[in-house]
């Protein structure tokens, strides 16, 4: 299978830059997965399609401000680094420009040395993992020294940093948005819960797994880096009990599945569960967490274009974004919406 598959033109001014004043506004693209039928509505019309006993399991990761300038001790080079995941304690993997700069031992400051990161290993890919050195909660020191970090295909500025979070992120650590839920508003949800629809959360942080671009030409050879993520008992029983009964379970974006699949991959049943996915779903796939999905628009031949087309049939996929496409709508992390749906 050629990763050239999965390609797809897109006009650069449908790359959505900057946010919907109402969330809810996005359009919603449904699309039939077992027909290929494709629907034009709203995403404040979701509710519309879903049903009583419905379950939606949506990523409760909070955007972390991962982007860090800094300078390079001894040069005083400017280097850029961005926090991907936390392995253990302050120890962090990091994607680093100009990363052949980058050896074991060398220190990177940040603020005038408010924080600090020194080179613990050297990885592939541009990949280094760090030791950072702060006084006080980290989390806090990045609040005042990193920036969100947004994808390389947004140029304009983000005004206000919570849009670039779900209105339902909780848990801190990723380094970019599970883009799928930017669409919900507290009505929405609340709506959406008054109908009997159970809403349910996972965390997956998002890391380089997500959003790295396939670099070879064979989707069978591509490798997919792991993400840190955890399931509460709670949300278990909900799923487990969801599915004894045969009602739907409908993840909300590519991170939720992935979870969910890594999940009854590894164990057979809905668990209380923490632990690290490296998951790759392509076309040939066998879902058996998922019955539908609710996503946004991916970038050609990534990952996460291989997986829509696993649950919905790679000629469904590209005829549905090309109907997109002539329909004006707005592509990527800040654009519109697809639901993808059995019949």
């Amino acid at each position: 299978m050629r990763v050239d598959d999965f390609d797809y033109h897109l006009p650069e001014e449908l790359i959505a830059q900057t946010p919907l004043a109402d969330r809810a506004a996005s359009r919603l693209l449904v699309l039939n997965k077992d027909s290929g039928e494709v629907v034009h509505d709203k995403f404040r019309n979701l509710i519309d399609y879903l049903h009583k006993g419905d379950v939606l399991v949506v990523n409760d990761t909070s955007v972390i401000p991962a982007r860090l300038i800094g300078t390079k001790e001894g040069t005083g080079a400017t280097i850029e680094i961005l926090l991907l995941k936390q392995l253990h304690d302050d120890r962090w993997e990091c994607l680093v420009k100009k990363a052949r700069r980058i050896k074991k031992g060398t220190i990177l400051s940040f603020g005038d040395g408010r924080l600090k990161a020194r080179c613990v290993a050297v990885k592939e890919e541009g990949l280094r993992d760090f030791e950072l050195i702060y006084d006080g909660i980290l989390y806090e020191v990045l609040d005042e020294l990193g920036e969100m970090p947004l994808p390389p295909y947004i140029h304009e500025t983000l005004l206000d940093n919570d849009r670039y979070q779900t209105v339902y992120n909780k848990e801190k650590g990723s380094a970019a948005a599970p883009t799928a839920g930017l669409h919900f508003t507290d009505d929405l949800i609340a709506a959406i819960k008054r109908k009997g629809v159970h809403f349910v959360a996972i965390t997956l942080h998002v890391g380089l797994g997500t959003f790295r671009p396939v670099s070879v030409d064979s989707v069978e050879d591509h490798v997919m880096h792991s993400e840190f993520y955890r399931m509460s008992a709670e949300t278990a029983a909900i799923l487990n009990a969801a599915k004894q009964d045969g009602r739907k379970i409908i993840a909300v974006g590519t991170t939720s599945l992935r979870t969910l699949e890594t999940v009854l991959r590894d164990y057979d049943n809905f668990v209380e569960t923490s632990g690290w996915s490296d998951i790759f779903i392509y076309p040939g796939y066998q879902f058996k967490a998922i019955d539908e999905l609710i996503t946004n628009f991916h970038l050609p031949k990534s990952t996460l274009m291989m997986l829509v087309s696993a649950l919905a049939g790679r000629d469904h996929i590209m005829r549905a974004y090309q109907a997109a496409i002539q329909e004006g709508y707005r592509f990527f992390s800040f654009g519109d919406s697809m639901y993808i749906r059995t019949t």
